[in-house]
């Protein structure tokens, strides 16, 4: 795991503009443990790096065949020793037992498609001096950041961070178009950032630049899913060996089997490593199981879990149950309101961008223990968009009844519901139920509607609209059942847009190595073939995984319904937080974004009890601190994260 700056040009002196050693060190926290550069004509690169696999001999930039590729790469490669052995057996001659090196070698040895051998979590470079072009890619699922700005000249800049490409000469300015979208998610939608002249690689996409062609961008791979509940009897090469999915209950079976098996395959992949693993246990059978399978590799397996004193917003008493159950060695690290309000302007620094999910908070504290005592973690990110977790993914079963409403009377109905005063019983069920899934779920997360950001935002678009975000989205997902249409929004919105950004950032903000077993391809190929039932059934999410793990994960979380990480900001912006976040909103610059009164009016709404507005309040406050931190303070980046006077 590790940060690095990549630069192409096609105008020396652009290049050298480029302040790469400041770039560097303002990512040093994702890799204090070594750095190096590399130049030539058209290309610089720097790195920084946090040594996991063959720590001796790993350091990049990183060159092959006498020099003509190097590379600089963040992330991990769990099938490594296998593609080593496979390119040594064809020819091909690697000194190291890194990674690193078997990206290079597979590179020179298949080309471009390489990308599709990789079990793992990456973003890299290469440069090929002979034919003077560059070479890059991110992992399918988006677990390792990758941002980009492009220059004049056919320059362009990349980067792990992007706070490394504020230090660019030329100033970033705010994304408006990005603020509106925002609102709506609580994150910028990829491949947009919240700076107007920054944007991000997408999962599951490659490039290449060379001089006097640019940068061209292109996709090797897309998640897709068995198309709706009749699903396709066709074979599924899963570990090489045909797999004919029907309803049958021995086919079923098997399936339970092949999930269970994958899992462990690739939990036992996860933990391979030279330094020591641990892994987040929260009281939800995604961290339960990956926590249960990895202590099977390693006995001594240390796990952490973040806690509030608030009651009833801490899974710490059923995590620390479960550690007991599987007798692990656990930590509970508690998080107060003080802590959040002195961090909480550095937890924005290391996010990078504004993403208002409170669920960044305990994970950034818990990272910080967790780092004290290991240099690694598993966790269970992904399971929910894979397996159907989400308590929303109910929706379309409960809505059943609508589909006997002709369509052409259903907005109709929708306008009579809306006339009915807010908060009578049935009033929402009706209008959800006369609203199309393509109109009413944007995602995990829905906080402002197009209608009600007029009040706040002061430049208000009237042009745009959330669902420019979701239409081609929905287009590709057509031919799924609405509970996988709303999988396939997840997983190309909330899981690289919040999920993973928070996950990456808040553990190397801490220069710790998080790693995610569910996300992986072959585990993938098992979940995308889920009929309906498999995933949502009987007020259960996550169905035929808690089967298939029924005698993995303790008995007490197995069938726990999902609770999140509940974070109790609700409280905190009534009480402990109210006069900091009233002063955050007053002392903000972000005055020509923001209707500062009507921001203030919701704080105060909340805060006497007309209105749970603190999903709201937090998002807004999240934008005006990143805005404090990357658009007010531009000339202290790197050095300090200020705080309000």
């Amino acid at each position: 795991m590790c940060g690095f700056i990549g630069m192409v040009s096609e105008e020396r002196s652009t290049l050298l503009q480029q302040p790469l050693e400041a770039m560097m060190n303002i990512i040093s926290h994702r890799g204090p443990d070594d750095g190096g550069t590399f130049e030539e004509e058209f290309v610089r690169f720097g790195f920084r790096r946090l040594s996991i696999v063959d720590i001796e001999n790993g350091s990049q930039p990183m060159s092959y065949l006498l020099g003509r590729y190097t590379i600089i790469f963040n992330g991990e490669i769990y099938n490594a020793p296998e593609l080593r052995e496979e390119l040594r057996q064809n020819g091909a001659v690697l000194e190291t037992s890194s990674d690193t090196e078997v990206i290079l070698a597979s590179y020179a040895w298949y080309g471009k498609e390489c990308v599709n051998l990789f079990k793992g979590m990456f973003s890299f470079l290469i440069w090929d001096r002979e034919k003077e072009e560059l070479f890059g890619a991110r992992d399918p699922f988006g677990i390792k950041p990758l941002f980009y700005r492009a220059l004049r000249d056919s320059t362009v800049v990349f980067a792990s961070e992007k706070k490394s490409l504020y230090l660019m000469p030329e100033p970033a300015t705010v994304n408006y178009e990005a603020v509106f979208h925002y609102l709506t998610f609580q994150y910028t939608p990829e491949p947009a950032t919240a700076a107007k002249q920054i944007n991000k690689i997408q999962p599951g996409h490659y490039f290449t630049w060379r001089a006097g062609e640019g940068l061209s961008i292109s996709q090797y791979w897309k998640p897709a899913f068995a198309e709706k509940e009749s699903i396709k009897m066709k074979a599924m090469n899963v570990f090489k060996a045909p797999f004919i999915i029907d309803k049958t209950r021995k086919e079923k079976a098997e399936f339970l089997e092949k999930i269970k098996d994958t899992l462990t395959d690739s939990v036992k992949r996860h933990m391979r490593a030279d330094v020591p693993v641990g892994a987040f246990l929260s009281g939800g059978i995604d961290s339960s199981a990956i926590v249960a399978l990895a202590r099977k590799e390693h006995p001594d397996l240390k796990t952490f879990t973040a806690e509030f004193e608030r009651e009833g917003f801490s899974e710490g008493d059923i995590a620390e149950e479960t550690a007991e159950t599987l007798q692990v060695n656990h930590t509970r690290v508690p998080v107060t309101p003080d802590d959040v309000m002195r961090e909480f302007p550095k937890i924005i620094w290391h996010l990078d961008e504004p993403v208002a999910d409170p669920a960044a908070i305990p994970l950034y504290f818990v990272a910080r223990e967790a780092s004290r005592h290991v240099k690694v973690v598993l966790s269970g990110e992904g399971a929910d968009e894979l397996f159907g977790g989400y308590n929303i993914y109910h929706e379309p079963h409960s809505l059943r009844l609508f589909k006997t409403v002709p369509g052409q009377l259903k907005p109709a109905f929708r306008k009579l519901a809306q006339q009915l005063p807010e908060g009578m019983k049935g009033r929402n069920f009706i209008i959800r139920g006369m609203t199309p899934i393509e109109e009413r779920f944007v995602g995990n997360a829905k906080i402002f509607t197009d209608g009600e950001k007029d009040s706040f935002l002061l430049p208000f678009s009237p042009h745009l609209r959330t669902g420019q975000v979701m239409e081609d989205l929905y287009k590709q997902a057509e031919n799924y059942d609405d509970v996988t249409k709303m999988q396939y929004i997840d997983m190309h919105t909330w899981l690289r847009g919040d999920i993973l950004v928070k996950a990456d950032k808040m553990t190397m903000a801490h220069s710790l190595e998080l790693r995610v077993p569910f996300l992986d391809r072959e585990v993938f190929d098992i979940a995308s073939q889920l009929p309906v039932h498999g995933k949502i059934s009987r007020g259960q999410t996550k169905k035929w995984l808690r089967e298939a793990l029924a005698d993995v994960v303790p008995a007490h979380v197995l069938h726990r319904r999902k609770l999140g990480f509940p974070v109790p900001v609700r409280h905190w912006l009534k009480e402990e937080m109210y006069e900091w976040a009233e002063t955050w909103i007053k002392q903000s610059g972000a005055d020509h974004i923001f209707n500062k009164s009507a921001c203030l009016k919701l704080l105060e709404d909340h805060r006497s009890g007309k209105t749970d507005a603190s999903r709201k309040i937090w998002t807004i406050l999240t934008y005006m601190i990143w805005h404090h931190n990357f658009m007010e303070n531009r000339d202290t980046q790197g050095e300090k994260v200020n705080q309000i006077s």
